[in-house]
Parts: structure tokens; sequence; C-alpha cells
């Protein structure tokens, strides 16, 4: 399994954790992007050294064949000078460096299509880590929201169970205010009836004595004698 299928792998183990464990989910996916980082610098640095060796191979094959195409410049001056001895040393060595050319050349092609597949891994690895992110702070924005509304349920629960005793405190109240008008009403009442049957006795008695006067002869009657003189 190659490392960015591995990659691959872990993200999405790590974002299933969310559902799966009964963790924070803004912890986990932080650690699920802060591990993506991880890898997408152990990434970076295979890129790196990738093209380095790349690159160092480049200078050795343009440094061979360089050194051939000196060799059989020499090889051309030593015939123009009669000297085929010495032009034939001179290919020998030609050939030698010509045979390092085209190898180190060869693996220049294999170096070239590892680094570009290192590339376009860093690239699909970093919209993965920047899709991540985004999904990231959906999920912890739905996570916030959730607990939220947990809380928010929690305290009208809590106020549930207070307005309850506030309605019985009412009750309460109520009923004594009640009570204490009746006790009023009452008292009001029977206050009222005495002083009616003080009224209602004075009436009977002021009535009975005027009767009285009435029934009595005139002799009798302080209010029928004549007025007295003064002697």
């Amino acid at each position: 399994m190659g490392l960015f299928d591995r990659i691959m792998r872990v993200i999405r183990a790590n974002l299933n954790s969310v559902v799966t464990q009964a963790e924070d989910p803004e912890k986990i996916l932080e650690q699920a992007v802060l591990d993506m980082q991880e890898d997408l610098i152990q990434l970076r640095q295979a890129v790196a050294q990738a093209i380095a060796t790349q690159k160092r191979t480049e200078r050795q094959c343009s440094q061979a064949q360089s050194t051939a195409d000196e060799w059989y410049r020499r090889a051309q001056l030593a015939l123009q000078k009669g000297e085929d001895d010495l032009a034939r040393e001179a290919l020998t060595r030609r050939k030698t460096y010509q045979e390092t050319a085209t190898t180190l050349g060869e693996q220049l092609g294999h170096q070239s299509v590892i680094v570009t597949k290192l590339k376009q891994n860093m690239l699909a690895l970093e919209s993965k880590i920047s899709e991540a992110r985004t999904r990231k702070d959906l999920y912890v924005a739905r996570a916030r929201s959730a607990k939220a509304s947990q809380q928010i349920n929690e305290m009208v629960g809590r106020l549930g169970t207070g307005t309850t005793a506030f309605e019985r405190m009412e009750e309460k109240v109520l009923q004594l205010e009640a009570q204490s008008e009746a006790m009023t009403e009452l008292q009001g009442d029977e206050l009222t009836k005495r002083f009616a049957a003080l009224e209602s006795g004075e009436s009977v008695e002021d009535e009975l004595a005027a009767m009285k006067a009435q029934m009595l002869p005139p002799s009798e009657n302080p209010s029928q004698l004549p007025p007295s003189s003064g002697s």
C-alpha cells in the first residue's frame, strides 16, 4: 500500500471516530488535521529529497557526458597527429564516460516519474487537508450547536421545575388572601349586626315611651300641663 493510500485511510478512520467514539468531536477533528499535517510534512520532505537526488543525478550525467565529449576531442587530436594508439586510448576512456552518462540518463527518467508522482500526491494531500479543515469547522460548529441546544434544553427543564414551584406558591398566596378576605367579611358582618341591633333597640324604646306618654291622662302627662307662673 502506498503512502498516500495509508494517509487517506488514517483520515477516514479519524473522521469516522467522531461518530463511533464518545469523545470530544472538536478534539478528535483537531488531532486528525494535525496528523494530516505531520504526514504532509513527511511527504514534502520525501519530495524535497527526491528532487535533490534528481538534481544530483543531472549534474553527474552532465559531467559524464561532458567528459566523454572531451575524450572524443582528444581522440580526434591524436588522429590528427598520427597517434593512433593514443586516439584508441582516448576513445576507450570516452566510451566509459558515455556509458556512465547513458546509465545516469536512464536513472533521471525514473527519478523524474517518481518526483512527478510525489508532487501529485503532495498536492492531493494539501487539497484533502483543506477539505478536512472545512469539514472540521463544519462538524465543530454542529457539535457546538448541539451542545448549546442540549444546555438550553436542560435550562428550560430547570425553568419548568421552577415554574411549577412558583405556581404552587401562587396558589398558596391566593388561598391565604381568600381566607383573609373571608374572615374580614365575616367580622364586618358581625359588627354590622351588633350595631344594627343596638340601633333597632333604641328605636323600639323611643317608640314605646312615646306611646306610653300618649296613653297617660292630661293631668299626668307632663307634656300637656300648663306652664307654671312664678310667684
